[in-house]
């Protein structure tokens, strides 16, 4: 076996580490608000930025977070163009978001940096995403309810738009970053069930899952 060629290594920890990046902490700090982790669900990415009622921040923390997913694959495909090139940026840089070495593995659920990804990865499947997310969240008003919905979906486009072509990795790299951001979701799935999941513009106790 040849192996892979070094360069998917670098494009492996290069989306990692980029992924890695907190943007909800760093411009919460940034702004004198202090560690984003004290507040309301203990999480760092946009929904619990908005908690703190700063909406510009919440909505820089959502634009980067997903900045960060397409330009993950962006590079890593100049780097080494081909399609696995894209993949291994995809799931790496999720990875990177979910469980950033810098806080000890405990980062964000990946939603953003999941759209990202999708936009970037095929832009129907991205926009499609999106759209779903926006819809379902503001019909529920549970920003979780977005994300998971949006999580499903990206596979099933990938899969779709690729039409038959079982050799293109593309899509395998679609469901497993889904599974990596439903399974950072566990929690919240749990609360889905029980009808107890925390509502867009309600308060919430202190850290939780």
């Amino acid at each position: 076996m040849s192996g892979l060629p070094p360069v998917a290594l670098a494009v492996a920890i290069g989306a990692y580490l980029l992924g890695s990046v907190p943007f909800g902490l760093l411009l919460t700090r940034a702004a004198g608000l202090g560690d984003i982790r004290r507040v309301g669900s203990g999480n760092i990415g946009a929904t619990n930025v908005l908690r703190t009622g700063r909406r510009g921040l919440a909505a820089a923390t959502l634009l980067l977070d997903g900045l960060k997913g397409a330009v993950a694959i962006w590079l890593a495909v100049a780097a080494w163009p081909v399609s696995l090139s894209a993949s291994v940026a995809a799931v790496c840089v999720i990875l990177g978001h979910c469980f950033p070495v810098w806080l000890r593995f405990a980062g964000g659920k990946g939603v953003a940096t999941l759209l990202g990804v999708a936009l970037a990865l095929d832009w129907r499947a991205g926009v499609v995403c999106c759209l779903l997310w926006l819809l379902v969240a503001r019909l529920t008003r549970i920003s979780s309810a977005g994300g998971i919905a949006a999580a499903v979906a990206l596979p099933v486009m990938l899969f779709g738009l690729a039409h038959g072509n079982t050799g293109n990795p593309v899509p395998y790299a679609g469901l497993l970053s889904a599974l990596l951001v439903l399974a950072r979701h566990h929690a919240n799935i749990g609360r889905l069930i029980a009808g107890t999941e925390p509502r867009i513009g309600r308060p919430r106790p202190g850290p939780t899952a």
